[in-house]
């Protein structure tokens, strides 16, 4: 997959992060969608400072792949499941609390329900978008006696 990269990211303790969230399809046709509402956050393990010559090569510091980051020694885990707010994986609640106190400073920022609403929104119409390919493999994958009781 190829993307952009965004030279000024949204940062949270000075260190970018990418969002996961998971979503279930339990039916192509009506497509059925859902996704839920908790998710994980990835962090980088060095302070992010735009892309330079000299830091180009800082994975920790631009990239927030966890097998990069757990090899790092400022590398935080988690050491309980009450702790989402702290280390290099965190809740996607935690992040959304972030940032609605950081909003508090600067009312310019997205809410965490605007957030949500435009991730919920894009995870849609993305799966709109590739609806032919899914359900290509959804018909591939399921055995011929079963009804639509796949999920995938």
């Amino acid at each position: 997959m190829a993307q952009r990269y965004l030279h000024k990211p949204y940062l949270i303790d000075n260190l970018k992060f990418d969002l996961r969230v998971y979503v279930l399809i339990t039916c192509i046709n009506p497509l059925r969608i859902f996704i839920y509402k908790e998710g994980l956050a990835r962090f980088a393990t060095k302070e992010y400072v735009s892309p330079i010559g000299s830091n180009l090569a800082n994975l920790m510091m631009h990239l927030t792949n966890y097998a990069i980051n757990k090899e790092s020694e400022d590398f935080v885990a988690n050491e309980t499941a009450d702790a989402t707010d702290v280390g290099h994986k965190r809740s996607l609640s935690a992040v959304f609390k972030h940032i609605d106190e950081a909003r508090m400073d600067n009312p310019q920022l997205f809410s965490s329900r605007q957030c949500w609403q435009l991730i919920k929104e894009l995870t849609v119409k993305t799966i709109i978008a590739a609806h032919q390919q899914i359900a290509h493999i959804y018909k591939s994958a399921k055995s011929q006696d079963v009804e639509s009781s796949l999920c995938f």
